[in-house]
């Protein structure tokens, strides 16, 4: 398991990082909420605990952040107030548990494998097509055995496309599913990516365009075809 911690007191998160360190749970610590955004971008976590009160961005927003990028991410909220209103705003913020200071580390281990347990129970199908092995959860993608690093956007438009099953999505399509809802429905965005992602996966290419209604994964990619359908 891996969880971010995002914590402004050194003290505490170094304690927090080398006590999970021995219950085999591995811990990332942002020092603010700058930080914890720009690691949350790199890097997949299976839990995300938060200060609600850390430098820059608060824990509340970067909850917020979190829920909006639809990552599925378990969020843990670490706060000194004991109070019902604060916990009820943390959990309307998206928030699946909450720890009070000072806690047992004992308590915030079993709470940590107990989110990430439910989070495995939920987990999405693995998707296998074409040489390709597309992991929902993990947010990994692999062709013949070999890592492909991949854009958020660029996964996010595998996964739609993968999802297909060798069917057709029209970029109206894609752009509903991919982007947010303020997206331009007559950027060429969807075009740009998939030609970006075609080119990340590699001959032959598996990403067929077709003309007039969208785009489609070919179950069984050929380099004579692999040549042709792009755009």
């Amino acid at each position: 398991m891996r969880v971010l911690i995002v914590e402004d007191e050194p003290y505490l998160a170094g304690a927090i990082r080398d006590g999970l360190r021995l219950e085999a749970i591995a811990a990332d610590i942002a020092g603010d909420g700058d930080t914890a955004l720009e690691m949350l971008s790199i890097n997949v976590y299976d839990v995300a605990v938060l200060d609600r009160d850390v430098p820059g961005p608060s824990g509340d927003e970067i909850a917020a952040h979190i829920v909006a990028s639809g990552s599925g991410t378990p969020i843990l909220m670490l706060t000194a107030a004991d109070r019902l209103d604060d916990k009820a705003t943390g959990f309307e913020l998206g928030a699946d548990d909450y720890l009070t200071k000072p806690f047992e580390l004992r308590e915030l281990v079993l709470r940590l494998r107990a989110l990430h347990r439910r989070r495995s129970h939920h987990r999405p199908p693995v998707l296998d097509i074409a040489g390709l092995r597309v992991d929902p959860f993990r947010r990994e993608v692999f062709r013949d055995g070999r890592y492909v690093p991949l854009t958020r956007k660029q996964f996010a438009v595998l996964e739609v496309l993968a999802g297909a099953a060798g069917g057709v999505v029209s970029a109206e399509q894609l752009l509903e599913r991919a982007w947010d809802e303020n997206a331009d429905p007559f950027t060429n965005a969807v075009r740009i990516t998939v030609s970006a992602l075609r080119k990340r996966l590699g001959e032959p290419w598996v990403i067929e365009t077709v003309p007039g209604v969208g785009y489609r994964i070919d179950p069984a990619p050929t380099a004579e075809r692999g040549s042709g359908g792009r755009g």
